[in-house]
């Protein structure tokens, strides 16, 4: 039962967070299917910043996926008790694979895909590629990959 309340909150949690970052699209264009950024491209919107692939990106990427580990650590060691370093690594794995499938599934494919708002102006032509929910399914299996570091980190939290 703890588990559920975790990940119900966990999920409210990151629908907030995800919702704050992505009010202005261009901003998490890293996170649109290939064709969009293209087009983006095209229109002079991808610089430095939101190139995918780029420094930036990477970044982000390793940044977030620390700082969710030591979070998820001091979670499953305060509040799921976990004692050992298998234990809080497994249990931050499972924690972060609800986010995961719940951001792939409902946040990407069911909002993202279907909400006007994340529109770029200049790719309203595109529908085919908002639709593109083979795009966000690999990226929950690429967010698989990256939970194995981040869970590492919190199994160390729960040690340490």
């Amino acid at each position: 039962m703890l588990f559920l309340i975790e990940s119900v909150l966990a999920c409210m949690a990151f629908t907030i967070f995800v919702f704050l970052i992505s009010r202005d699209p261009v901003k998490s264009l890293y996170n649109y299917p290939p064709a969009i950024i293209e087009r983006c491209r095209t229109l002079g919107l991808v610089n430095e910043y939101n190139r995918v692939r780029g420094p930036m990106y990477y970044l982000k990427k390793t940044t977030a996926m620390v700082v969710f580990g030591i979070v998820l650590g001091l979670v499953v060691e305060y509040v799921n008790g976990c004692e050992t370093f298998w234990e809080g690594a497994l249990t931050a794995y499972a924690l972060w694979l609800v986010v995961d499938w719940f951001d792939a599934l409902f946040i990407d494919c069911l909002w993202f895909c279907h909400d006007p708002h994340y529109i770029i102006p200049g790719t309203e032509d595109m529908t085919d590629a908002y639709h593109d929910y083979w795009f966000h399914i690999k990226g929950a299996l690429f967010g698989m990959v990256l939970a194995i570091p981040a869970a590492l980190v919190a199994g160390l939290v729960v040690v340490l």
